[in-house]
């Protein structure tokens, strides 16, 4: 799957990925996707969970050993 941007959070602890992840988001246009790589666990839960309160989309997961990616593609709800 082709990300609009790639966002690597390997190694940084909750919140701080699903922070970068909003701001990130925050700047791409609507539909466009975000690949988002994360070390941090509570993301599996974290990132879900924000993403449909806020209109997003997880579009696919993955988990690569120790490193959990998510495409994230951006909905038409503003925060």
């Amino acid at each position: 799957m082709e990300a609009n941007h790639v966002l690597d959070c390997k190694g940084l602890q909750c919140p701080i990925p699903l922070i970068q992840t909003k701001r990130t988001v925050e700047r791409l246009s609507v539909n466009e996707i975000l690949e988002l790589h994360t070390t941090d666990p509570g993301a599996l839960q974290d990132i879900p969970v924000w993403a449909r309160a806020n209109g997003h989309t997880i579009v696919k997961q993955q988990t690569d050993g120790s490193t959990y990616r998510f495409w994230i593609k951006k909905g038409r709800r503003e925060d």
